[in-house]
C-alpha cells in the first residue's frame, strides 16, 4: 500500500508551488505610524464624547433660558389691542391761512383695522413681500434669517445691514419695542425711543427669538397681523397702513386695489426712502417688483397683474400737497408736550402758513438749482419767508435727497452767518452816536488776543478802500471797518443789541463777533432782521394763530402778534434800512435787485466759504436763504451775493406777483403811516394779568 505524504510535507510543497513570500516583521516606523493613528482616533473620540456631552448640557440650559425669556416675554405682554393702538399721541390737522387743511401729524388717522377690514389685496401683498410663510411658521424663519446674512454679505454690507430675513412677527417685536412703553427719564425724546426701537444689532436680533415666540403662543396670527397693519411706518408721517391710505390716496385701506396695496406693501423696506410724496417714480418701480411677486405666488391673477402694471398707483392731490412739511413739523416742535400727552382729544391747529408763498418758494429754489447747480450737487439750502409782524408763511428745511432725511435747516442748522451779522454792529455803533455818512478808513487791522496771540482779518480779496462813509463800508461788506467799530462801541453791546432784536444762540466774547463768528439758525437771524423794517421793534417769529380741540371743539389759545421792547431809535433804524438798501442797490448784494420793489438785505459768507447767506426785506416780506453742505465743505465759486442773492431774488419775485410796491422808510423815501407799525400784542389774560401762554390755557381749560 502507498504511503501519503505527511501534512508538513504536503503543506510545504503547495507553499513552494504557489511561491508565496514571507511576511517581513513590521518595522519600527510602521508600528509607530500605527500607534500615532491610534492616538488620533482615540483623541478624536475623545474630544467628540466630550463636545457631545458640553453641547447637549448647553442645550439643555439654552433651552430652559429660552423657556425662561419666552415665559417672561408672554406675561409682559398687554393684550393685542393695546398693542395694535398707537395712539400715545393726538393726531393734529394743520390749516393754512386761509383755512384749509395742508398737514397731518400723529400716530394714525381713522380707527384700529383688522385683516378682515382692509383690502385683501393689501393682506396678500405684505405676506408677498415681506413674509410669504407667515401663516406656517412659529415666529422666527432661520433659513431666512442665514439666507439674508449672506445676500449682505454677498453685496458687501455687514450681515446684518440690508436685508434683516425677519418674520412679520420679529417685525412686530421690534415696533413694539419689545413691550416697553416710552420711557422719559430713559430717552429724551419719542423720536430717540423710536430710534433705538428700530436699531438692529446681533443681541437685539437674539432678543427678538423669545418675543417672537411669546407673540406666536399667546396671540393668533389675525392679531399679531392687526398690530402690524395698526404699527408699521410708511413714510410721510404716516403711522399703521389706514393713516398711509388716507395720506398717499385719500382713501381707507379697505378701499385699495392692487397697484396701490403693492405700493403700500412695497414701503415697508425703505418707507422714508420711497414714500412716494419723496419719489413717486421710486415707490411705483418699488410695487412692480411686489405685484410680480404677489403673481408668482398665487394671489393676483396674471390679468390682475397686467392691469395693475398698466395703470399704476398715483397720488390724490392733497397728497401731492406735501410743501408745508417743514413748517408743520415746526409747529408741532413749538406745542407743549402735554398736548400730545395728556390729551386724548384730537386737535387743529390754524397757522401763519401760505401755500401760494410757500409755492414761490419751492419754484424759485428748484430753478436755480436745475440752471445754476451743477448735477448731482448734494449742496442744501433753507429759505424762510414771515411778514414784518414775525408770521411766517413758507419754511424750506431742506432739499430732498436720499441721506439728508427730514433735517429742517431753517430751524435746527445753526452755523455761522459771517457778514450777515455786521447790520447789528453797524446799530450798536449809530445808537452810540455815529451816522450812516460818517466817515472812516478802510485799512488792515490787526490785534494782539490775550492767550491767542496777533489776530489780523481781512476784506474779502484783501481789497482796502481807504475814505469811506458807514453806507458804503457796509455795502461792501468791509471787514476791517465792522471790526474798528464793534471795538469802538464794545463788544457787549454789540451782544446786547443782538440779543435784544432776537438773536438767542451763544455769542463769543471776543473781536471776531463783528464778522458772524457765532453760529445762528436762519429763523432766528431772519426774525431778528424784521426789527430794523419795524423801526427797532423786534418781533418774534411765530407760526400758530389758533389752537382748538379738532370738530369745533374747545379753543385752546389764540394769538395776536406784537412788537418786544424797541431796541434801537426810528431814526436809527431808518439810517440802517437805508444803508441796507444800499447793499442792494450798490454793493455785495447787487444780484437781489427788484424790479418793482424797493428793497434792502445784506450777504453773508462765513470762514471757508462753508455758508452762504442772504437776508433782506421789501415794506410787505421778510426772507432769509441759506446755502451750504450739511458736512461743512466749502463751497466752490459761491459767497452769499451769488447763488443765494439770487434764490432770494426769484422767492422774492414770487411772493411778490400781483401786489402793488410800496416803498421802504427810509430818508428820501416817504415814511410808512402809523398803522402799518406792529401794534400792541392782545392775548388772553390770566387771572395775574400777564399775558397768557399755550399752557397756561390749556391748564385753566382741562384742568391739567
Amino acid at each position: 500500500m502507498k504511503q501519503q505524504p505527511a501534512k508538513s510535507e504536503s503543506r510545504s510543497g503547495l507553499e513552494e508551488s504557489l511561491q508565496i513570500p514571507e511576511r517581513p516583521p513590521p518595522n519600527v516606523f510602521t508600528r509607530a505610524f500605527r500607534k500615532f493613528l491610534f492616538l488620533v482616533r482615540a483623541s478624536i473620540r475623545a474630544v467628540l464624547v466630550i463636545i457631545w456631552r458640553v453641547a447637549w448640557r448647553l442645550a439643555v440650559v439654552a433651552l430652559l433660558v429660552l423657556t425662561a425669556s419666552v415665559f417672561f416675554s408672554y406675561n409682559k405682554l398687554p393684550t393685542a389691542t393695546e398693542l395694535a393702538d398707537t395712539r400715545s399721541r393726538n393726531t393734529i390737522t394743520f390749516f393754512d391761512r386761509r383755512n384749509q387743511p395742508f398737514a397731518w401729524r400723529g400716530d394714525r388717522i381713522g380707527q384700529l383695522v383688522t385683516p378682515d377690514v382692509v383690502s385683501p389685496h393689501l393682506v396678500n401683498a405684505i405676506i408677498s413681500v415681506e413674509d410669504r410663510s407667515f401663516f406656517n411658521h412659529f415666529g422666527i424663519s432661520p433659513r431666512g434669517i442665514i439666507g439674508a446674512i449672506a445676500i449682505n454679505l454677498r453685496e458687501g454690507r455687514g450681515a446684518l445691514e440690508g436685508h434683516g430675513g425677519s418674520t412679520i412677527t420679529q417685525q412686530v417685536v421690534k415696533l413694539i419695542c419689545f413691550a416697553e412703553a416710552f420711557d422719559p427719564e430713559r430717552w429724551k425724546s419719542e423720536f430717540a425711543y423710536e430710534r433705538d426701537c428700530r436699531h438692529t444689532s446681533l443681541w437685539r436680533k437674539v432678543k427678538e427669538i423669545p418675543y417672537a415666540l411669546a407673540l406666536e403662543i399667546r396671540f393668533t396670527k389675525d392679531e399679531i397681523l392687526t398690530i402690524y397693519l395698526n404699527r408699521a411706518y410708511l413714510g410721510a408721517g404716516a403711522t399703521g397702513f389706514e393713516t398711509a391710505s388716507f395720506r398717499y390716496f385719500g382713501k381707507s385701506a379697505s378701499e385699495l386695489d392692487v397697484a396701490e396695496a403693492a405700493m403700500l406693501a412695497g414701503l415697508l423696506s425703505a418707507p422714508s426712502r420711497n414714500a412716494p410724496t419723496r419719489n413717486l417714480q421710486r415707490a411705483q418701480d418699488r410695487s412692480r417688483t411686489v405685484i410680480g411677486l404677489m403673481k408668482a405666488r398665487g394671489h393676483i391673477s396674471q390679468e390682475q397683474a397686467d392691469a395693475a402694471l398698466a395703470t399704476p398707483a398715483r397720488l390724490s392731490s392733497r397728497a401731492l400737497d406735501h410743501s408745508g412739511a417743514y413748517f408743520a413739523d415746526w409747529v408741532q416742535s413749538n406745542l407743549p408736550d402735554v398736548l400730545t400727552r395728556q390729551l386724548s382729544s384730537d386737535l387743529a391747529v390754524r397757522t401763519t402758513f401760505d401755500r401760494y408763498v410757500q409755492s414761490a418758494v419751492d419754484e424759485a429754489v428748484n430753478s436755480v438749482i436745475s440752471e445754476l447747480v451743477r448735477p448731482g450737487s448734494r449742496v442744501q439750502v433753507a429759505v424762510l419767508v414771515m411778514t414784518r409782524d414775525g408770521a411766517v408763511r413758507a419754511m424750506l428745511g431742506g432739499r430732498p435727497n436720499d441721506a439728508s432725511g427730514h433735517f429742517n435747516r431753517a430751524v435746527e442748522a445753526k452755523r455761522q452767518p459771517g457778514s450777515l451779522f455786521k447790520p447789528f454792529v453797524y446799530a450798536a455803533a449809530i445808537e452810540a452816536g455815529r451816522s450812516y455818512r460818517d466817515i472812516v478808513v478802510d485799512r488792515p487791522v490787526s490785534m494782539r488776543i490775550p492767550g491767542s496771540g496777533r489776530w489780523s482779518p481781512r476784506n474779502y480779496e484783501d481789497r482796502y478802500l481807504g475814505r469811506v462813509s458807514l453806507t458804503t463800508a457796509l455795502a461792501e461788506s468791509l471787514n476791517s471797518v465792522a471790526v474798528r467799530l464793534s471795538e469802538e462801541t464794545g463788544r457787549e453791546r454789540v451782544r446786547r443789541t443782538a440779543r435784544r432784536f432776537g438773536i438767542a444762540s451763544e455769542l463769543t466774547t471776543g473781536p471776531s463777533i463783528a464778522l458772524g463768528a457765532s453760529e445762528v439758525s436762519l429763523l432766528e437771524i431772519t426774525g431778528a432782521y424784521t426789527g430794523f423794517l419795524n423801526w427797532g421793534f423786534p418781533v418774534k417769529p411765530y407760526g400758530i394763530e389758533e389752537l382748538r380741540v379738532a370738530d369745533g371743539g374747545q379753543q385752546i389759545f389764540e394769538r395776536d402778534s406784537g412788537p418786544g421792547q424797541r431796541v434801537v431809535s426810528g431814526d436809527t433804524a431808518q439810517q440802517l434800512i437805508y444803508m441796507l438798501h444800499r447793499v442792494i442797490t450798490d454793493g455785495t448784494g447787487q444780484r437781489a435787485r427788484l424790479d418793482d420793489w424797493q428793497a434792502a438785505g445784506k450777504t453773508g459768507t462765513s470762514q471757508k466759504a462753508r455758508d452762504a447767506w442772504f437776508v433782506g426785506f421789501t415794506a410787505k416780506y421778510v426772507a432769509g436763504v441759506w446755502m451750504g453742505y450739511d458736512d461743512n465743505t466749502p463751497l466752490t465759486a459761491v459767497t452769499g451775493g451769488g447763488l443765494p442773492a439770487e434764490i432770494w431774488k426769484r422767492v422774492m419775485d414770487g411772493v411778490h406777483e400781483g401786489l402793488a410796491p410800496a416803498p421802504l422808510p427810509i430818508p428820501g423815501f416817504a415814511a410808512p403811516p402809523a398803522s402799518s407799525v406792529p401794534s400792541t400784542p392782545i392775548r388772553p389774560q390770566s387771572e395775574k394779568g400777564e399775558p397768557e401762554g399755550i399752557l397756561d390755557s390749556l391748564k385753566k381749560i382741562f384742568g391739567l
